[in-house]
């Protein structure tokens, strides 16, 4: 695989700028986060993480397969009763709740987590980072590249299997693909707007935090469904508040929804759809801003 070339002094401490000829000689900040893109895409493609990541996205696509069988061979009805009221979940109310269930409050964040911390972190253990952080380039196009290629990698993963259940769940009990449609496209612009943000956030800790992978576990696992579930404006500091109140907006709407609203009581009174989405974008741009200055400044010393 191409590398960038080596520097001919591997310094234990990168914390040296490129000067004169050298600066000359320098890219763009955009040609070189799509160069590190570039570089960057091809290693994430064949890491042991995506075959993580595929293991965890095949999950859902595994149990609409399952459900399938079990509704064509009469062994398993979507029906039962709450608070004495009949409930009959169709096709599209399932796959909201598979959106909500699987891919909302784990697969996106724990990608987050897992892609995120490692933008930075695997170049320090892996010795690699001086490498990248001695050439003519802004050390926030080497993270934005990294970034970059962490969408891009988590996309061809994630958004085939959503749309492999979706036509696997909605078919089911007479859903209509052609009508509830749109909502998929909501449904993954969400699933974008999730990874998008959460990757933001811990790159963000993987640049300032020594060991960033078992803070953002701890975030992800410990404190954000504490806070979501707690009254009062904890849930205010945590991005799924923000991600999971979208959730009943993109559901289909329908008499079927009342299981569906009782699961996600959690989310009363939630904010405005604009108002999620402002502080997600918020929290996106400053997450990537902090981080592009933390590591512009940050001296690295590489451990021997």
């Amino acid at each position: 695989m191409e590398r960038l070339p080596r520097p001919v002094d591997d310094a234990p401490t990168v914390g040296a700028r490129p000067t004169g000829s050298a600066v000359a000689g320098s890219l763009g900040f955009w040609p070189a986060a799509f160069r590190i893109f570039d570089l960057t895409l091809g290693q994430m493609l064949w890491s042991r993480r995506t075959l993580f990541m595929a293991l965890v996205v095949g999950a859902p696509v595994v149990l609409a397969v399952g459900l399938r069988l079990l509704l064509a061979m009469d062994m398993l009805t979507i029906e039962g009763s709450i608070r004495g009221r009949s409930i009959v979940l169709s096709g599209p109310a399932v796959f909201g709740v598979m959106i909500w269930a699987f891919y909302l409050r784990f697969t996106v964040p724990v990608l987050g987590v897992f892609y995120g911390t490692a933008l930075i972190a695997d170049e320090v253990e892996d010795r690699t980072l001086t490498y990248l952080f001695t050439r003519p380039i802004a050390r926030s196009a080497v993270l934005l590249g990294k970034y970059l290629a962490f969408l891009a990698c988590t996309g061809l993963v994630v958004l085939p299997s959503v749309v492999l259940v979706y036509f696997l769940v909605v078919p089911m009990l007479g859903g209509n693909v052609g009508a509830s449609f749109p909502a998929l496209l909501t449904d993954v612009a969400l699933l974008g707007l999730g990874l998008g943000v959460y990757g933001a956030v811990f790159a963000l800790v993987g640049t300032v935090l020594r060991r960033p992978l078992l803070t953002g576990l701890l975030f992800i696992f410990g404190w954000e469904p504490v806070a979501v579930f707690i009254p009062g404006y904890l849930r205010r500091f945590t991005v799924a508040y923000y991600l999971q109140s979208l959730v009943p907006h993109v559901m289909p709407q329908d008499s079927t929804m009342g299981l569906l609203q009782t699961v996600l009581s959690v989310f009363q009174e939630p904010p405005p759809a604009w108002v999620c989405v402002a502080w997600l974008l918020g929290i996106w741009l400053s997450a990537l801003v902090l981080a592009g200055l933390s590591v512009g400044r940050r001296e690295y010393v590489l451990e021997q």
